[in-house]
């Protein structure tokens, strides 16, 4: 349920209406704007008349709410959440480009692609320290190693890291090492991670599952931020239909639905969505029309040889590239990339 006061409403009041609802037993989600502020209420509600709430003179809306996610919905909060990454704010008028090797596989690698993505325009290095792979005989990363070398890249560039976490143990060492904790669409809907991370203050990237709908991807982020932890961005990387021709269909629509039905930031990852690196321009430059806050692109020196999904890794040059190319499209959309 939502309450929305009348604008200018004085502090007292809107005390006195949060000492009411909490006393019935109710939590309090508070929206604060420039002119209005709302009380998104968190509860059983089924039994309570809404219409009571008019009573208090300072109450000027009151909502029912429909959907089963509650804190992420933007209807809770009707401001575009920006999340800090190490500096780097998502979310807004800005577009951010994260990019990055797909596995962590050598201190010269990560350092050679770190300088070259920084000079090309990526503000956030992206690479997995720990792969999850369908084949047990595939490069599974260099693991706590891996972290290491991304900690120092971190440290020599003053450039902010993400990277895949895929158990709770490890996650003290990734508190340590990485600016952004990324959920994979496998562990979309591993509920015992997604509550830990609630308790944590660190941003979290959360990928769309592999074949999940919308609502079930905005309901892990409602665990996270149930939690506490209200530094979620979403990432669509595609999703799996009957289609053979790229590695996964990227849902574009996804953007616009989300935009509507969320305030949390959302970006696209075109490297796995096509899983080919000649689709990954034209793909990146319909996201960011489409009204994605940033990019997640996989950036590799030498693809040819990667351990780790090189056919879908961009060269230092053509990432380079498209920063120029996706810049000239959020000028036209009046946003920024810098």
């Amino acid at each position: 349920m939502i309450v929305k006061f009348k604008e200018s409403t004085e502090k007292k009041d809107i005390e006195l209406l949060r000492k009411h609802l909490i006393d019935l037993g109710f939590a309090i989600h508070e929206s604060v704007g420039q002119t209005y502020t709302i009380f998104g209420i968190v509860g059983d509600t089924t039994k309570f008349d809404m219409n009571s709430l008019y009573a208090f003179p300072s109450v000027d809306t009151v909502l029912r709410v429909q959907e089963p996610f509650k804190k992420v919905n933007r209807k809770f909060k009707l401001t575009d959440t920006i999340v800090d990454i190490g500096g780097v704010p998502i979310g807004g008028k800005n577009i951010v480009m994260i990019a990055g090797p797909c596995a962590v596989e050598s201190r010269e690698q990560v350092d050679l692609t770190t300088g070259l993505i920084q000079a090309a325009g990526a503000k956030i290095l992206r690479a997995g320290a720990y792969k999850p792979r369908t084949s047990p005989y595939s490069f599974q990363g260099l693991g706590p190693e891996g972290l290491g070398i991304l900690k120092d890249a971190r440290a020599k560039y003053g450039i902010p890291v993400v990277s895949e976490l895929m158990s709770i143990e490890d996650l003290p060492l990734f508190l340590d090492a990485v600016d952004m904790i990324q959920v994979g669409a496998r562990n979309m809907q591993n509920f015992s991670l997604l509550k830990e991370l609630g308790k944590i203050d660190k941003p979290i990237l959360l990928k769309r599952g592999l074949a999940n709908t919308i609502e079930e991807w905005l309901m892990s982020a409602e665990y996270i931020l149930a939690g506490g932890n209200e530094r979620v961005i979403l990432c669509e990387r595609g999703i799996r239909t009957f289609e053979t021709a790229t590695r996964n269909t990227l849902d574009i629509s996804a953007v616009p639905v989300l935009k509507k039905l969320t305030h949390l930031p959302v970006i696209i990852d075109p490297s796995h969505a096509s899983g080919r690196w000649e689709y990954i321009e034209s793909l990146s430059k319909a996201a960011i029309a489409a009204g994605a806050d940033g990019l997640i692109v996989e950036v590799h020196p030498e693809p040819e040889f990667a351990l780790s999904d090189g056919q879908q890794s961009l060269k230092p040059e053509r990432f380079a590239d498209l920063v120029v190319k996706c810049r000239r499209i959020a000028e036209a959309i009046d946003r920024t990339l810098d």
